[in-house]
């Protein structure tokens, strides 16, 4: 998993601001395992996109949206599992309705428990916000996509298949022309995989660049990451030659018969050359590991 936790990762909605009429983004701030979160208004609804981790965050994500809200209706949704994505719905329950795909539902229930073990070894920082956590299922589950009205404003949901997860969610806004991608994209940063054999390898990178090459041609203008700063298009295809680097090194040493743990030596030095500004480079051998099981048989 990532390294240990040395800041506290919660969610602070002082830095939130409007990217279009009734739509914020309140930022991570550069804080690993914070990421960015969604609030998304029209004349009836808001919906919140990802939770924060665990309760703390969640609750001021709540009161920050409940109060832009009013007395409009309140919906929330999640990019992904990923506890700090969507840990904090439980908060949500009883002041909003939870919509997901089908494939994150059941990622939430049979890696949920793990992930919550898993990521309270980080560090006390992030145990103490996994305190009290208790998983929620979504009360409203789509199969490929959906279509929201919230009110002179309609927000599509759209599951994009194995990518980052098995069930990583993007989040449309076509009027403003924004697009929330989870951790799709990861702004300034190498992209994580969650590669964790044998308990979690749903993880796929070719299926993470295909992903990516359908969200770039449908030309977003706005891009929300999963973690790191709002940008336009350019953090897609970013991401993209980030992954096709890391693919076709790795498979061009895999052809060449070179052992993995050499790969991802030599891969993490091409890729760190490349983006030498980037963090979280711990994440390139993940990576090797993913691609050389997904290494295209003869």
């Amino acid at each position: 998993m990532a390294q240990r936790q040395t800041t506290d990762p919660r969610v602070r909605t002082e830095g939130a601001r409007e990217i279009a009429p009734d739509l914020v983004v309140i930022p991570d701030q550069g804080v690993r395992l914070v990421p960015n979160i969604g609030v998304i208004g029209g004349t009836r609804a808001v919906l919140v996109v990802d939770t924060g981790l665990g309760p703390d965050s969640a609750e001021e994500v709540l009161a920050y949206a409940a109060a832009r809200a009013g007395d409009r209706r309140l919906y929330l949704t999640t990019t992904h599992f990923h506890p700090e994505h969507a840990f904090g719905a439980r908060v949500f329950a009883d002041r909003a309705v939870y919509l997901a795909n089908r494939a994150q539902t059941a990622d939430l229930a049979a890696k949920g428990p793990g992930y919550l073990e898993m990521f309270r070894g980080l560090g006390d920082h992030v145990a103490r916000h996994l305190s009290g956590v208790d998983l929620t299922a979504p009360d409203v589950v789509y199969e490929e996509s959906a279509e929201l009205d919230l009110g002179g404003r309609v927000v599509r949901l759209r599951a994009v298949g194995r990518a980052h997860s098995r069930g990583d969610q993007v989040v449309e806004v076509p009027d403003a022309g924004v697009v929330f991608t989870g951790d799709l994209v990861e702004a300034g940063q190498f992209p994580i995989f969650p590669w964790f054999p044998p308990h979690d390898t749903d993880v796929s990178g070719p299926g993470w660049i295909a992903a990516l090459r359908r969200l770039a041609a449908e030309e977003p203008r706005t891009v929300v990451p999963g973690h790191g700063a709002v940008g336009g298009p350019d953090l897609l295809a970013d991401a993209e030659g980030c992954l096709r680097l890391l693919r076709d090194e790795t498979w061009a040493r895999r052809d060449a018969g070179v052992p993995e743990e050499r790969t991802a030596a030599e891969v993490a030095g091409v890729l760190t050359a490349r983006y030498p500004d980037w963090s979280e480079p711990e994440w390139i051998e993940k990576g090797v590991g993913c691609l050389y099981a997904e290494y295209p048989a003869a």
